[in-house]
């Protein structure tokens, strides 16, 4: 972190940096728990039309996840990647209207549905003289071990292979559509940590949740595909996430495809896992304007909260130097954000403090561009820093 810094002296905080050498890091890392099945980038949790294409140049990936079509309509104009999923269904006419109107992006962005109503608003928004719409069906796949009993997302609500089937069935029947992939996000296994800090007794429960969730998943899974399959050439499969990668993976003769994006970021909601540990690449410095006492330096900014539950663990955590704390009182403001500790006692009006975000692509929506970093250049000039701007440099907000 020390070299980053010193890279970056020149640069006025507040400001984010990447550092290049830990992105890299962590995309091949997940290559590797992914154990040679491909990898979708789920672009909300990058948000950097550089960083998508950087981890796009990497073997084993393959396509984005995209949360809004609009996302999807703008990266395949860029020229970024023909082969999109857009993982949330959308109620957005006028982008579904620019999707039927262009051939090249029907053919390459598929869009998720699990209901009938998805397709009766799709007909009237867009008609029916059009390119057959690219579907892709999603599956509840959270565990319910017993009736009354939820643990997962609240997504789709066709859950048993039977209703997977008959809603397939219903849209292979529906002129102007194609049904051509499946979806089978696990967010109760790749989105829970299995080892929560200080907390053993919880870490203990969830991954015995998340076994018992897991081995009664691969079993309906495999069925959901063998159903589908008899009514729909399907092209692809996808599941898991950054958390489940290994877990995913060894279902390789159901799913085609695994997605994750948090793992190239390394926020600290994922280090909270035994199987693996991201390297922390984008942070973000913030500069000291009081020093109220000897003990406490208040920096700008910095009220970043994830989203989420509201907890301890949506709050950003200081990062460097190491031993600094947020104050219970105030925790992370909106214009202020005061932080403690030893290290404090040294810290100079202009000085910067780093920090690290608790979700991986919210970042971007603060900032108009992430200062790219690589410090495993021999020099620290400019030419170790480049500029590259996020969604909201580029004018683009997605919800």
């Amino acid at each position: 972190m020390r070299r980053i810094d010193e890279i970056t002296s020149g640069i006025e905080a507040p400001f984010v940096a990447v550092d290049l050498a830990a992105f890299d890091h962590n995309a091949q890392d997940m290559v590797h728990r992914a154990a040679g099945v491909p990898i979708r980038i789920a672009t909300k949790s990058v948000r950097c039309r550089e960083l998508i294409a950087r981890a796009l140049r990497i073997e084993g990936y393959s396509g984005l996840m995209c949360y809004s079509l609009a996302e999807a309509l703008w990266l395949h104009g860029e020229g970024i990647s023909d082969d999109i999923l857009v993982a949330y269904p959308t109620a957005d006419r006028f982008a579904l209207r620019e999707l039927a109107a262009n051939p090249s992006a029907a053919a390459a962005i598929s869009v998720v549905v699990d209901s009938t109503d998805h397709l009766d608003l799709i007909d009237v928004a867009v008609g029916r003289d059009r390119p057959h719409i690219r579907l892709c069906v999603e599956v509840d796949v959270s565990w319910r071990p017993v009736p009354g009993v939820h643990i997962g997302t609240r997504r789709s609500p066709l859950h048993t292979p039977a209703q997977v089937r008959r809603f397939a069935e219903s849209a292979q029947r529906r002129a102007g559509f194609e049904l051509v992939g499946l979806m089978a996000y696990e967010g109760q296994i790749a989105g829970l940590g299995d080892a929560p800090p200080g907390r053993p007794l919880r870490g203990a429960l969830l991954r015995g949740i998340q076994r018992r969730s897991a081995a009664e998943l691969a079993q309906r899974r495999a069925a959901v595909v063998r159903e589908v399959r008899e009514v729909a050439d399907l092209q692809f499969v996808n599941g898991g996430g950054t958390g489940s990668l290994e877990r995913t993976a060894v279902e390789a003769g159901i799913i085609t495809e695994v997605a994750a994006g948090s793992g190239l970021i390394g926020p600290t909601l994922f280090d909270a896992y035994r199987a693996f540990q991201p390297r922390p690449a984008v942070l973000y410095a913030l500069p000291v304007v009081h020093r109220p006492a000897r003990r406490i330096a208040t920096l700008f900014g910095g009220g970043y909260i994830a989203s989420g539950p509201p907890g301890a663990d949506r709050v950003p955590a200081p990062h460097w130097p190491n031993g600094l704390s947020l104050l219970g009182a105030e925790g992370a403001g909106e214009v202020q954000t005061p932080v403690t500790g030893a290290p404090a006692r040294g810290l100079r009006i202009g000085d910067r403090v780093w920090f690290r975000h608790a979700k991986a692509g919210e970042l971007a929506e603060r900032f108009n561009r992430y200062h790219l970093v690589d410090g495993r250049l021999e020099s620290v000039g400019s030419s170790a820093v480049e500029e590259a701007p996020t969604y909201r440099g580029e004018g683009k907000s997605f919800g």
